[in-house]
């Protein structure tokens, strides 16, 4: 049981430390909602969305009122559209139409996201799933809380290269659609592979289909927390300093536990997991980068910083896992470029590069996340770059992905404003050597020998 005492324990994290949860976030399956009629299926949608998260904005305020934890944001995730709508749409248009079906909910019960316009295409893609992505571009330059996502890989079954190559085009097409934002709608579309089906951070939410009709699941973020805690330990030994990582990121699992048992109480909602990733943001004080320069770098992309960003994000998970039976999501240290601004500064210093990055992704729990490139990067080059991250995700059997934002009319040395949470970026260049004539071979790369587990 969670008491009051250890709520109160967290005051100062929460009033000095950037502590919050981070979202609370409703999953809902649209299964029952399938019908071969448009129409239909987007009434069935709408109504089943309004009415399952009607009161799911009131009540994370009620609990931040009552608890004085801050709650960022409420979002909503979706069973994946390519599933929901195959039986009634025939033109990427279609699909197109459910996305502002989608928004008008979103909007409609205040929540800031939805997630789950997404297609599961690790192994091969249907007529639906296709059609689905290729509506992405103009499905996210209608709407404005619609999230998008892609998983296009996994341990047990491969890489499915067409998908790869196609979400290249699908990327820099979302890119032009949205060129008048600093191509914003590429900040809401991002491409897995291992995709897990209870993860409640956007733009990569949906609900897998072995979930429940609708399931509470919260993320919870502490950056600040970790980075003050490590103060006190400077210049001690790794078991200290593994130690000191593992009791905080246990005590603020406990708070998102609190909240997740809150809101599936007074919802009448089940509890589903507690996700507990240290996801930054714009604020100073509330950066991942400055956890590591902690731990003993200069800036983060110093030789050490592969090492370092494995030692958190592996005692980040222990941590939780003591403080929660259903520790799930991602869980462990997110690296998003523009929502950190340890980050920013290692970029502009010259300390982090697109490489050092993706030597990153290796170890911590996801990926390649809010780069910003230039715009004049090729289709071909950006389905290299998702490649080699899907690679990194299927052969260590973890969840990786990756969401760049190649900036139309932009180049290295400009920077792209992204707002909010979504902060701002400086554009990263890219190798421009050419990797066309891999990416257009056709099927998908086999999975690693150590898939074969039955």
């Amino acid at each position: 049981m969670i008491n009051m005492y250890e709520v109160s324990e967290t005051n100062k994290m929460i009033e000095q430390e950037n502590l919050d949860v981070r979202t609370i976030t409703l999953g809902i399956s649209l299964l029952d909602c399938i019908d071969s009629d448009l129409k239909e299926l987007n009434r069935k949608i709408y109504n089943k969305i309004t009415t399952l998260a009607k009161n799911l904005v009131s009540t994370g305020q009620d609990i931040e009122t009552e608890f004085g934890i801050p709650i960022v944001n409420k979002r909503i995730s979706i069973t994946p559209v390519a599933i929901v709508g195959a039986a009634a749409c025939r033109t990427p248009e279609d699909f197109v139409e459910i996305a502002k079906t989608l928004d008008a909910a979103a909007l409609e019960v205040g929540v800031n996201f939805i997630g789950g316009y997404s297609a599961l295409v690790s192994k091969a893609m249907t007529p639906a799933d296709e059609m689905l992505i290729r509506s992405i571009p103009q499905a996210l330059a209608v709407t404005e809380r619609v999230c998008s996502s892609i998983n296009v890989g996994s341990t047990r079954t491969g890489i499915n290269m067409d998908a790869v190559r196609l979400s290249g085009e699908i990327v820099k097409a979302t890119a032009e659609a949205t060129k008048e934002r600093d191509s914003l709608g590429c900040a809401k579309l991002v491409v897995f592979c291992n995709a897990p089906d209870d993860n409640p951070f956007m733009a990569g939410a949906f609900l897998g289909v072995t979930e429940a009709d609708a399931v509470i699941n919260v993320g919870v973020s502490g950056p600040g927390v970790v980075k003050k805690a490590l103060e006190k330990v400077r210049g001690k030994g790794f078991e200290e300093l593994c130690e000191t990582i593992k009791k905080t990121a246990f005590k603020v699992t406990r708070v998102g536990q609190l909240v997740a048992g809150e809101a599936s109480r007074r919802m009448g909602i089940p509890f589903g997991i507690v996700d507990l990733s240290l996801a930054p943001t714009p604020d100073v004080g509330d950066s991942v980068a400055e956890i590591l320069e902690e731990i003993g770098l200069e800036r983060v992309g110093a030789p050490g910083t592969t090492a370092a960003l494995a030692l958190l994000n592996d005692q980040v998970k222990k941590g939780g896992v003591m403080a929660s039976s259903y520790v799930g999501g991602l869980s462990g240290a997110f690296i998003p470029v523009s929502e950190d601004q340890g980050m920013i500064d290692a970029v502009l210093a010259g300390s982090l590069t697109l490489e050092k990055l993706e030597a990153m992704t290796c170890v911590c729990s996801v990926g390649l996340d809010m780069i910003a490139i230039p715009g004049k990067t090729s289709a071909s080059t950006i389905s290299g770059i998702i490649a080699d991250e899907m690679a990194i995700g299927m052969v260590n059997q973890k969840t990786t992905a990756v969401r760049l934002i190649p900036v139309i009319g932009k180049d290295v040395g400009d920077t792209a404003e992204f707002g909010g949470l979504l902060g701002y970026a400086p554009i990263m260049p890219v190798n421009e050597f050419g990797c066309e004539t891999f990416v257009n071979r056709k099927g998908r790369i086999p999975a690693p020998i150590h898939s074969f587990k039955n």
